[in-house]
């Protein structure tokens, strides 16, 4: 569902969440990007190179030269205020098809996943 209503705005689902969690954290390296999203770095990177040719993300070597510090372009801002209705649209949607005790019970369940996930990698 998210997949076919982003469609339009030609961004992927993954591509949202990375401009989210970008757009709340500022700047990021990758690799605390990585544990923030909990994604392995291969998807993370290919994800990544995709965004950065279209202009939605910036970057930059930090003192480390290993490190790739990562934030919102102008362009990565833009994408994600037209995103974010559409995104919010399915949520209400699927929220209403599922009901409330099942919604509520699928977020405590991917809270515990994620955070098994994260624990178990570090």
């Amino acid at each position: 569902m998210y997949e076919r209503a982003l469609r339009p705005l030609r961004l992927r689902a993954t591509q949202l969440t990375i401009l989210q969690v970008l757009s709340r954290a500022g700047e990021a390296a990758q690799g605390q990007l990585g544990e923030m999203l909990a994604m392995d770095s291969t998807s993370l990177t290919r994800s990544l190179a995709i965004m950065v040719r279209q202009g939605w993300i910036t970057e930059h070597r930090g003192k480390d030269r290993r490190a790739r510090w990562l934030r919102l372009s102008g362009a990565g801002e833009a994408r994600l205020r037209r995103a974010l209705p559409v995104w919010e649209k399915v949520q209400s949607s699927l929220r209403r098809e599922v009901g409330e005790q099942a919604w509520n019970d699928l977020l405590q369940v991917t809270r515990q996943m994620t955070g098994l996930i994260t624990t178990k990698s570090e």
